[in-house]
Order: C-alpha cells, then sequence, then structure tokens
C-alpha cells in the first residue's frame, strides 16, 4: 500500500447543509487527495457499498471503516477488532490511542495506524486528554516501521508541527468536512505536512 500523507475521515454529519460527502471527497481529490476512509457507520452495509463505489469513481483509493467492502484499498480497524477472514488480504490501519494499542497494531502487521487525540478536537469533544507532541514522539517511537497518522484535532496550524514531530502524516476529518472550502482546507493541511 503506498501510503499517503493526508488521510481524509469521511462524516457526512459534519458537512454544511446542501453539501454531499460525494462532492466533498471529489472536490479534494481535485486538490491532491489519494485516500479516504470511508466511516459513515451508522448507514447499512449496501448504502455504505455504494457510497464506496461512488468515491472510488472520485479517484481515490477507499478504506472502509471496520467491514471489508467490495472493491475497497484496504480497512481501517478499531484497536482490538480482527481482520476481515473473508477474501483476499488487503492492507489494514488500526485506530490507537495508547501504548498497548499502539505495540500491538505494530506487531499485527498493520500497514498505518492512526494516534489520537493528538489535540483538542470538536468532532470528538472531551475526548482525551490530549497526547501533544510529546504523546505523538512517543507512539512514532513505539510503531518503529509503521507509519503513524496524528488524528484528532488536526487543522492547518498544526499539521506541520505534527509532521515535524515525526509522523508519517495526519488524518483530518472536521477541518475538512466542516470547511467552506473543504478542497482549499484539503489543499492547506496537505500542503503543510509536504
Amino acid at each position: 500500500m503506498n501510503v499517503p500523507r493526508v488521510l481524509l475521515l469521511t462524516d457526512r454529519s459534519q458537512l454544511p447543509t446542501g453539501r454531499d460527502l460525494v462532492g466533498t471527497v471529489a472536490a479534494c481529490v481535485d486538490a491532491g487527495l489519494d485516500a479516504v476512509v470511508l466511516r459513515e457507520l451508522d448507514l447499512p452495509e449496501d448504502q455504505r457499498q455504494r457510497l464506496a463505489r461512488a468515491l472510488g469513481a472520485a479517484g481515490v483509493a477507499v478504506l472502509s471503516a471496520r467491514t471489508r467492502l467490495d472493491g475497497v484499498a484496504g480497512v481501517h480497524l478499531a484497536t482490538a477488532q480482527a481482520r476481515p477472514d473473508e477474501g483476499p488480504p488487503l492492507p489494514h490501519g488500526r485506530s490507537c490511542h495508547d501504548d498497548a494499542e499502539i505495540r500491538a497494531a505494530a506487531s499485527g502487521g498493520a500497514s498505518y495506524l492512526t494516534i489520537s487525540p493528538v489535540a483538542a478536537s470538536a468532532s470528538k469533544p472531551g475526548y482525551g486528554p490530549a497526547l501533544g507532541l510529546p504523546g505523538l514522539r512517543r507512539a512514532v517511537t513505539l510503531a518503529g516501521h509503521v507509519p503513524v497518522f496524528a488524528l484528532g484535532g488536526v487543522d492547518e496550524q498544526n499539521a506541520a508541527d505534527l509532521r515535524n514531530a515525526g509522523a508519517h502524516g495526519v488524518a483530518v476529518m472536521g477541518a475538512v468536512m466542516r470547511a467552506d472550502d473543504p478542497a482549499g482546507a484539503f489543499r492547506r493541511i496537505s500542503q503543510a505536512v509536504r
């Protein structure tokens, strides 16, 4: 799996009125987005499958959160979730929040991991405490060769600092999903980590 510098996580509930998820992601693809983590876990599996196909048609590699969907490039799994065993193996990432989870992801063959929250997050207020740059540096050390994405409260103001602290890249949701100009927000975050 070619691991990008920026992962976009979807959350259609954060989109401003009148904006749709596929259009938002497509605009970000035009701004350089390579991979998106399809969340939308409240939807039935058949609707998530249709959404995965629509996102893939927009020209982005789709990583499906929690479940394997037809045609996706990989899966993004919860901390202790078993890898899907149907079909050929797919690259997989893991959500991590502490040292034990990072070690388990790294030793369990994860293609990448997210560590969160690195900062206070408007998407998940009260979730934390924020790990900050020292916590991120520790996560990178513990992960060894596995690429680490900083997640939680990531925006254009802190993306470069997170990358400079050792993160392979950043994973972002709210700063793009809620933005008046999602493509512009994505572009600025992407430029900050390159």
